[in-house]
């Protein structure tokens, strides 16, 4: 059993799982307890059924984004394609194990998968659960989706912005370019404090790396 301690923050990243990450993915499935598998599924269901739901995910195309310390996934969010639907539709789902809950964790990935969405052309995204999931209601109110009650469920929905046409002007960039202007200045940053003991070996004298 993975362990975390309650007192320090959240240490871990965020990614999208590859598919050999399925056992990963699906041991986090499966360490949910009661409580947190009820509002993942919106029920009570064996192992069989979490396990070969796992598979599934992979198998069908799904989009997952894990949040990973060291080399568990510990939470998971996901897209799977509505392809009834005339509009480009995902169904969202989320889990984040027991003693990691309360940490922000779900809203990191509840971002992140909504940047995964929108790259992907998703117009609007669907997320559903049991009327008891106070925390997955509150997270879908808080980014914007509009909440109905039918039977035995509420359903969020979020509708997304288009994504900006080539060449047109961008005001507020979508994150994964803000993350790679970051990731090009440390990029530049590092060439330039590396540049100096490599300059030697441009006239043709060893530096201690390459002796």
């Amino acid at each position: 059993m993975i362990r975390h301690d309650d007192r320090r923050p959240a240490s871990g990243h965020i990614r999208q799982l590859r598919p050999s990450d399925l056992p990963k993915f699906r041991e986090h499935l499966l360490r949910l307890d009661a409580t947190s598998r009820h509002d993942r599924f919106n029920g009570g269901l064996g192992d069989g059924f979490v396990a070969a739901y796992a598979g599934r995910c992979f198998a069908n195309g799904a989009t997952v984004v894990g949040y990973i310390e060291g080399d568990d996934v510990l939470g998971a969010a996901e897209i799977h394609e509505c392809a009834a639907e005339t509009s480009p539709t995902g169904e969202i789902a989320f889990s984040v194990e027991p003693a990691l809950q309360g940490r922000g964790i779900g809203a990191l990935l509840f971002e992140r998968l909504l940047a995964h969405a929108r790259a992907m052309g998703y117009a609007r995204l669907r997320v559903t659960t049991h009327p008891g999931n106070a925390r997955m209601k509150k997270l879908a109110q808080r980014f914007d989706a509009r909440l109905t009650f039918r039977a035995g469920e509420t359903v969020g929905t979020i509708e997304l912005e288009p994504l900006p046409r080539i060449g047109a002007r961008q005001t507020q960039p979508w994150w994964p370019l803000r993350a790679l202007r970051r990731a090009g200045r440390a990029s530049r940053k590092n060439a330039r404090v590396q540049a100096g003991p490599l300059l030697p070996a441009l006239h043709g004298e060893a530096t201690p790396a390459h002796r």
